[in-house]
């Protein structure tokens, strides 16, 4: 006779593991429906005018978004080259030289309230503090909110990578005699430099996609420009526009680049898992 415990406790394993997969298949059903629908409405309206021509204005047909890939492209580097040595040294802080300390804690802690902040309120935030004094909205003003949206992420995933360095390798280095700011340097940052790049590939992943911050910073351009001090247009931006515009062509330009940044963010994590898959 089977044991009434051990009986009642393979029955609720068997239950969780069918929810669990249930709940799986959900998802991938809802992320293939996205995926089949953003190829299916957008990949036919992919062409080489969507990469060398600007966006077109109200009732001009035709049309692309160069003007708006290269905007996001710069304002996207621009936030990240000020975020990731920011979040880096940060993390390493933390990691390093602050881990058991409190003011390490109420750092953790205001850090992952601002992960978990809207991003909507960070471009308010940043519109208050950039926009409103200058009287001008700009892509530098975007690349703070993307910058301040993109250090959360880089100092949680650069901090958690540090800490799994074991400490018999920190330990070893200074025992012979290694300076405390050259074991973290040659020693933790290259252990862990597999997982900092994944942490940077997220952020950009994250932030890419960020509509809501630069309809209240950078706010837009119909023509392009290179000049970070101009208003920039903004693919996530111009894709909210032209998705609630009364035209096909916006409709169709916003189909197709729906479907790019999609496979670019695809991309990206697909290359963050294989960095952090190499470093396993």
């Amino acid at each position: 006779m089977s044991n009434p415990k051990y009986m009642r406790r393979r029955a609720l394993n068997l239950i969780n593991m069918g929810a669990s997969i249930f709940l799986t298949g959900v998802a991938l059903f809802f992320l293939g429906w996205i995926l089949f629908v953003l190829f299916s409405k957008g990949v036919a309206y992919i062409n080489p005018a969507l990469f060398i021509e600007s966006t077109p204005g109200a009732g001009i047909p035709g049309g692309g978004l160069a003007n708006a890939f290269v905007g996001s492209l710069l304002m996207t580097s621009l936030g990240i080259l000020i975020a990731a040595p920011i979040g880096i040294l940060a993390a390493t802080y933390l990691a390093e030289f602050g881990h058991h300390t409190r003011i390490a804690s109420i750092v953790r802690f205001i850090n992952d309230v601002l992960l978990s902040a809207p991003s909507i309120v960070i471009g308010v935030f940043v519109y208050g503090v950039v926009v409103q004094p200058t009287n001008h909205f700009s892509g530098w003003a975007g690349t703070i909110a993307l910058a301040i949206i993109a250090l959360p992420v880089t100092v949680r995933t650069t901090d958690t990578m540090l800490q799994l360095i074991p400490d018999q390798m920190r330990e070893a280095a200074i025992a012979l005699g290694a300076p405390r700011w050259k074991v973290t340097v040659w020693i933790v940052y290259r252990a862990s430099l597999a997982g900092i790049v994944t942490g940077v590939l997220l952020a950009v992943a994250r932030i890419i996609g960020e509509a809501a911050p630069l309809l209240f910073t950078s706010l837009g351009n119909q023509f392009f420009t290179l000049d970070p001090n101009q208003p920039m247009a903004a693919v996530p931006q111009v894709l909210f526009n032209f998705a609630m515009g009364p035209y096909d062509n916006w409709h169709q330009i916003a189909w197709a680049g729906a479907l790019i940044s999609t496979l670019f963010v695809l991309v990206l994590m697909i290359l963050a898992r294989l960095l952090s898959t190499r470093k396993r």
